[in-house]
């Protein structure tokens, strides 16, 4: 792999588009590598956090996070491309020039302009400020709707199916094909991957802290910058830590 290529995720729950905007690149932006592909949001998220890429081309439509969600996850770590087959109302939001956006099919002159403004943002090390592409991406988060978030978990504890409160747990912590939930009860283990429970969370509720960590923000007790790398959540009332990778980081910047 050459680490002078641009790294690039593609996502899109069509394989038909997914391949075509593949095949495009390939002819617009030899020096691009794509690095993973994602038939959903969920999948594009994690791939994120496993390979980082510098740029991402997100379908604004997909299922479990839409693009727009991963977007908002992503923040400035990469720069993003929108892609849609729709001709979503939303789109007039990115002439502030934030993101850039492709109709599909994509038409190999609208995507050669976006390489040139990626590569030109690129080279200048260039990124919108956080606070406008937050709130820009907020405005478009707020046109694609959202199912309710889970009130309740169902973990098999032996023969007893147990009822756990969401607003009750602790963390979730990926555990090998199983996901741990900690509470104030115990812990139990249920099969839905951590990956999955973070689309049916209360956001507001809920941090992701790490790839296999998700946290009740109300029982932060502190966090703890180990080195200029590293750093752990400390719980209130519990004796363990939670790590932080430098992805999520940035929620913990103090004043």
């Amino acid at each position: 792999m050459n680490m002078n290529r641009t790294r690039v995720l593609v996502a899109d729950d069509e394989e038909a588009p997914r391949e075509q905007l593949m095949a495009a690149l390939r002819q617009a932006w030899p020096d691009a590598e794509v690095v993973a592909t994602a038939a959903n949001g969920v999948d594009a998220w994690d791939a994120f956090l496993e390979t980082e890429p510098a740029v991402c081309f997100l379908d604004i439509r997909m299922p479990g996070l839409s693009g727009i969600d991963v977007a908002r996850r992503i923040g400035t770590q990469a720069q993003v491309v929108f892609v849609t087959a729709f001709g979503d109302h939303a789109l007039a939001a990115f002439d502030a020039g934030a993101v850039d956006y492709l109709m599909k099919p994509v038409d190999p002159a609208r995507l050669a302009q976006a390489v040139q403004r990626l590569q030109a943002r690129h080279g200048a090390g260039s990124a919108p400020p956080a606070q406008d592409l937050q709130a820009l991406l907020a405005q478009l988060a707020a046109q694609v709707r959202r199912p309710a978030p889970l009130q309740v978990l169902q973990a098999c504890v032996g023969k007893e199916v147990r009822l756990i409160r969401a607003d009750e747990v602790i963390y979730f912590e990926s555990d090998s094909r199983y996901t741990r939930i900690v509470h104030a009860g115990g812990d139990a283990l249920i099969r839905t991957a951590l990956k999955e429970l973070l689309t049916q969370l209360d956001e507001g509720l809920f941090w992701q802290v790490h790839r296999s960590v998700i946290v009740n923000h109300r029982h932060i007790a502190s966090a703890v910058r180990v080195d200029e790398g590293h750093m752990h959540l400390t719980l209130r009332g519990r004796s363990e830590t939670l790590p932080v990778s430098r992805h999520f980081q940035a929620l913990f910047k103090g004043q």
